[in-house]
């Protein structure tokens, strides 16, 4: 696999376990929009040392309607990756509620996940080169290359 399929792997599954863990902290307490947003920094800040999404943005030179996550590269997708399924689990096993405990938890998987990364002498997350092409770019480009193939091909 190429960097390219790799990102559009990665971002499948983030893109259906943010779902579940939307789910769980919905489930947690986390009912609102801007409480759900509140909760989603709290993650952005324990892995990435701080930095809240808009810091992230700003850190990639990206656009207010830029989605950070069609602008990592594989190794950054993982991260959050593993951040969003380990936080989900341990709100369904932990049986966590409320808001703030929501938060709390989700900071702290983040957090975890940064300490590991430095651990293992890792680069951190903000620190990863910021792809040229968005996901949303590498999908148009293989929608065309498939169009551009089936006008290609011959027909029977």
């Amino acid at each position: 696999m190429d960097e390219d399929q790799k990102r559009l792997a990665i971002r499948k599954e983030m893109k259906k376990h943010n779902k579940l863990l939307v789910a769980a902290a919905k489930d947690a307490g986390v009912k609102s929009g801007l409480d759900y947003a509140i909760f989603q920094n709290c993650g952005y800040k324990g892995l990435y040392g701080g930095m809240t999404a808009k810091d992230i943005k700003a850190n990639k030179y990206l656009g207010k309607n830029d989605d950070i996550l069609d602008y990592m590269g594989h190794e950054e997708l993982a991260a959050n990756l593993f951040r969003t399924t380990q936080t989900e689990a341990k709100l369904r096993c932990e049986h966590i509620q409320g808001k703030e405990k929501t938060n709390q938890a989700h900071y702290e998987v983040g957090k975890e996940v940064r300490d590991t990364i430095s651990r293992l002498g890792g680069t951190m997350p903000e620190n990863l080169p910021t792809p040229e092409k968005s996901i949303k770019q590498i999908e148009r480009e293989q929608k065309n290359l498939g169009k551009n193939k089936q006008q290609k091909a011959p027909h029977q």
